[in-house]
């Protein structure tokens, strides 16, 4: 008898997954813990393995779509007793329209165009955001009764309904490059977070001379002890966590009409892969000394680029910092990792001239400057707080008060 295989929950908060790629057909032969299906959520890639040995009798979803978590992705036959390979027609007669399940993204895309669901035709056995979009296109579309309709526009853009100002003709010689399932995921989520937080951005310029000769001075050992470089961002994170626990306002989250001000303090990293941005985070941040975050920061990054993350290893930050590396410019403000309240980026450390007070005079100085930018969400901080926790992140540092 067949056995279903659905997607799991992949993580906190996850609701749905896409399918990114199949790794098999119909018809094939699977051993138990095979990798069947990548898939791809807002939080993490993830492959699904066969729980058995056996047949993969029939596949119920496409690359490419988006399906509830709980949903049936493959049916599979287990080896030792009759196989039943059983494909459906290619093309069905017809889809159910008004009876069809859809997606909780297609129902959120649906419900912010103004559509009712029982009128979209699905292009499958649920109702999907590409069948939201291609039916607004079409309602936006369709002329008068006593107008003839227009040939068909053929920008790409025009059929998820986009305004005409909003139009690009593509142009000879233009690279079409589709988002991958991530990258949209992505899109939705930094969307999201302008919508609901009212940004607000504040500025510190940082000397790090002191951090710069207590990592000059520990760097040789520290690469003895522990197999890697000692990098600038462990200490932003232990300042980081320090002047969280005297703003735990920073630290927080809006859950209905209420602040909720968090006890533990769980820094989320932001880390660029080769397929996107993902944030790991370092638990318990504020109980770990400099020498333990440089290694759970080293760690965490080195698997996320080798596709190695679990996804309860990218759930439950509440700060996050992001390290755009040495080509982070003189600074830049990050989106709000929602629900958190507040974001931190690193610009590029640079030398420049400084004015400092040597001997009872001012003299022009060369100092490694680092540019800290904040991003905070002004319904739960207020200004005060959001510069008085920049401020201490920024005293921290130059103070350079760190022991290994």
């Amino acid at each position: 008898m067949a056995i279903a295989i659905e997607l799991p929950a992949l993580g906190e908060s996850v609701v749905e997954g896409t399918i990114s790629r199949w790794l098999v057909k119909e018809g094939d032969r699977v051993d138990v813990d095979q990798p069947l299906v990548e898939v791809t959520t807002d939080k993490v890639d993830a492959e699904i393995p066969a729980p058995v040995t056996g047949i993969v009798q029939v596949l119920l979803a496409a690359e490419g779509e988006t399906v509830p978590v709980g949903a049936e992705l493959l049916r599979l036959e287990p080896l030792g007793e009759e196989v039943r390979v059983e494909v459906p027609d290619a093309e069905p007669e017809a889809w159910p329209t008004a009876s069809a399940p859809a997606t909780p993204l297609a129902r959120r895309v649906a419900e912010a165009s103004g559509v009712d669901l029982s009128d979209v035709v699905a292009d499958g056995p649920r109702v999907r955001r590409a069948d939201v979009e291609r039916h607004v296109a079409t309602k936006a579309s369709t002329p008068p009764a006593s107008v003839a309709a227009p040939a068909p526009p053929a920008d790409p853009a025009s059929e998820r309904g986009a305004p005409a100002f909003m139009r690009y003709a593509l142009q000879e010689g233009d690279r079409v490059v589709p988002m991958s399932p991530l990258r949209r995921l992505v899109a939705e989520h930094m969307v999201f977070s302008k919508r609901t937080s009212p940004h607000v951005g504040a500025v510190a310029e940082i000397d790090l001379s002191g951090v710069v000769r207590v990592r000059d001075a520990q760097k040789r050992a520290f690469q003895e002890a522990h197999g890697f470089a000692l990098s600038f961002l462990p200490f932003l994170v232990h300042a980081t966590v320090r002047a969280l626990r005297e703003y735990p306002r920073l630290n927080a989250s809006l859950v209905e009409d209420a602040i909720v001000e968090k006890k533990d303090v769980h820094i989320g990293i932001a880390v660029e892969t080769e397929k996107g941005l993902v944030v790991p985070v370092v638990r318990h941040a504020d109980r770990l000394s400099l020498a333990g975050l440089a290694e759970a920061v080293e760690d965490l990054a080195s698997r996320a680029r080798s596709k190695k993350l679990s996804p309860d290893e990218l759930k439950g930050g509440t700060f996050t910092i992001s390290n755009p590396g040495r080509h982070g410019n003189l600074y830049g403000f990050a989106i709000i990792n929602q629900p958190q309240v507040g974001i931190l980026r690193m610009g590029e450390i640079v030398k420049r001239p400084v004015v400092r007070t040597l001997g009872g005079e001012d003299a022009i100085v060369i100092r490694p400057i680092l540019h800290l930018a904040l991003s905070y969400d002004h319904r739960v901080v207020d200004g005060a707080p959001a510069n008085g926790f920049l401020h201490r992140v920024r005293e921290l540092l130059e103070e350079a008060e760190f022991d290994l």
